[in-house]
């Protein structure tokens, strides 16, 4: 029997424990925060894509798509609350008509279901929804994310799980395999595989990799709307296909609350969910690093609006008139961020995919921001084989 140790307990990690004890190996889990899930599967949307976004044959299209499937039914299995409720991608004006007919092109290619409707059968969906046209997307679903993260421990009793527990230093094992230096001592393993999220590109150099990427936190900041009976579902702006991020939306979540945004500005800190959250070194490293100047330069004017809409409800509330005209500014009701750990390469692009890199003895997942919560119990199966 094989023991491996997983740094990271968010949805991601511990999936990848979880599919390991599957297969017959001992783990261990490495979590540096009292409690499970603690950053960006704890700060999120707790939407479960459908896949439509993602190149064809990417590892997002396909882990989105059968995470989909696979998310659900775990959900299902294990009493973690979940409901698919379909979504609707809205185009607000005749120009967005192209990107949005190449979205459902894509959607086709990746399996997804979905289907372009006319603005008087989207109302039918979203009655105070503007727009020209839509792609309606039936299998997107709501969650909870963090109670997946509280299933996957619950199947996990008897194997060795370690929250407050950060990984100080990684060394060969003398006997071949890996030692973890950690505050209550040393782990020994046969593999290391790292899921650290935010902090995955240090956790690799840790490890003895240069890893090709490096993580730059990007905060994504949210609101509550206080009239909820203005959406019905998840209401979704055509994103801009250049960038990462879908844009401001709206999602009612489980509880029958809606959430806004999010907007994606630079954090000044990996773990910076405000503005005063700073860290000289996390800063540093961004600023010492080529992409960051690369694609500050590429996209000023997007990266400007967004700053701006940080600060001004009233630019919020506008973004989120575009998709439902009623909301107003006073509608909006602030809510806890998410920060996003967004790889990117010396060239100052944007690592588009998940971004999995390997060692002798240990596998390291580079990139896995959204939809890695919705692949997650895909992308455990594939991290689980490159193990082998």
């Amino acid at each position: 029997m094989r023991h491996i140790v997983v740094i990271g307990g968010g949805i991601v990690g511990l999936a990848v424990a979880n599919e390991l004890v599957t297969r017959g190996d001992r783990v261990t889990v490495l979590e540096k925060e009292d409690h499970w899930a603690a950053h960006q599967t704890g700060h999120n949307s707790n939407v479960v894509h459908a896949g439509l976004y993602y190149k064809p044959g990417s590892l997002k299209a396909r882990m989105s798509v059968a995470g989909n499937r696979s998310m659900i039914e775990f959900a299902r299995r294990n009493d973690v609350p979940v409901e698919v409720c379909g979504k609707l991608v809205v185009a607000t004006s005749a120009d967005e008509l192209p990107r949005l007919h190449a979205l459902a092109q894509r959607a086709e290619a990746n399996g997804v279901p979905a289907k372009l409707i006319t603005a008087a059968e989207a109302r039918d969906y979203e009655p105070e929804v503007a727009c020209v046209e839509a792609l309606r997307v039936e299998s997107t679903g709501i969650i909870d994310f963090p109670a997946v993260c509280a299933a996957l421990v619950r199947r996990l009793e008897g194997q060795d799980l370690r929250l407050s527990t950060p990984a100080l230093a990684i060394r060969p094992g003398s006997r071949g395999g890996v030692e973890v230096a950690t505050p209550s001592g040393v782990v020994r393993a046969d593999v290391l595989v790292n899921c650290a999220g935010l902090h995955s590109d240090r956790i690799a150099r840790m490890a003895g990799l240069t890893p090709a990427a490096r993580i730059v936190p990007f905060r994504g900041e949210y609101f509550e709307l206080r009239r909820t009976s203005l959406v019905r579902g998840l209401i979704y702006p055509v994103p801009d296909p250049t960038l990462p991020f879908l844009g401001v939306h709206l999602t009612r979540m489980l509880d029958g609350s809606v959430h806004c945004g999010p907007n994606a500005v630079l954090a000044l800190r990996r773990e910076g969910y405000r503005w005063r959250d700073f860290s000289g070194r996390d800063v540093a490293e961004v600023a010492r690093f080529p992409g960051t100047w690369r694609l500050a330069r590429r996209y000023a004017r997007t990266g400007l609006d967004e700053v701006l809409r940080s600060f001004s409800r009233k630019r919020f509330a506008a973004s989120l008139a575009r998709l439902v005209p009623a909301v107003r500014e006073d509608d909006l009701v602030p809510a806890s961020a998410g920060v996003r750990a967004q790889a990117m390469l010396p060239d100052g692009s944007l690592v588009d995919d998940f971004l999995v890199e390997t060692a002798p003895g240990q596998v390291h997942v580079l990139n896995a921001p959204s939809p890695a919560a919705t692949g997650s119990l895909e992308i455990a199966k594939h991290v689980a084989d490159l193990t082998r």
